[in-house]
C-alpha cells in the first residue's frame, strides 16, 4: 500500500524506503537501461564516490530463531549533492560503480520538483517489472506444487 503524502508523517520516510529497496534490488540492466533514455541528467558533485566492499549477511531460522552470521556480501556505496542541494545515497549489491551511480542520482532527483518524472519514467516501469518477475516466479512454483491426502481406512 502507498503512504498517503498528504496525511501521514512518516510517509516521505516510508516512500523513499520503497524506492530505495526498489532501486537496490533491480537488475543493473534495467536501472541503466532506463536511466540512460531519462531526459536531462543533472550535474552532481560526489560526496562519497563510489566504493565497493562487504556487508555481514545475518540469516534466522524459520524467520524467528536467534539470528546467525550467514556470510559476506559485496555492495557498492555512494553519496551525490545536485547543484540545488538535494542528496543521494545509494547501497546496490555486487560491484557495479555505474548502477550504484545511477541509483544515487535518482534518489537526489526523487528529493526535488522532478520526482513526478523520475517516478514515471524510471520507478514505474522498474515496480512493473519487479511485479511481473514475482509472479512468473509465483506461477513456476505452482505448477511444481504437490497435493498430499490421506485415505480413511475405516479403523475408528
Amino acid at each position: 500500500m502507498k503512504p498517503d503524502l498528504n496525511t501521514d508523517p512518516n510517509a516521505d520516510r516510508t516512500d523513499r524506503r520503497t524506492w530505495m529497496g526498489l532501486l537496490a534490488r533491480a537488475p543493473e540492466r534495467d536501472v541503466l537501461s532506463l536511466w540512460e533514455a531519462f531526459a536531462d541528467k543533472p550535474g552532481f558533485q560526489w560526496l562519497r564516490a563510489p566504493e565497493v566492499g562487504t556487508t555481514m549477511v545475518r540469516g534466522r531460522m524459520g524467520a524467528t530463531g536467534a539470528p546467525f552470521n550467514l556470510g559476506e556480501m559485496t555492495v557498492t556505496r555512494c553519496s551525490l549533492s545536485l547543484a540545488d542541494g538535494a542528496v543521494g545515497h545509494a547501497y546496490v549489491q555486487g560491484r557495479s560503480k555505474a548502477k550504484a551511480e545511477a541509483a544515487a542520482l535518482i534518489d537526489a532527483l526523487m528529493q526535488t520538483a522532478r520526482a513526478g518524472d523520475v517516478r514515471a519514467g524510471i520507478l514505474t516501469p522498474l515496480q512493473d517489472r519487479d511485479t511481473a518477475a514475482k509472479s512468473a516466479r509465483a506461477r513456476k512454483a505452482a505448477a511444481t506444487k504437490v497435493e498430499f491426502f490421506t485415505l480413511v481406512r475405516g479403523e475408528d
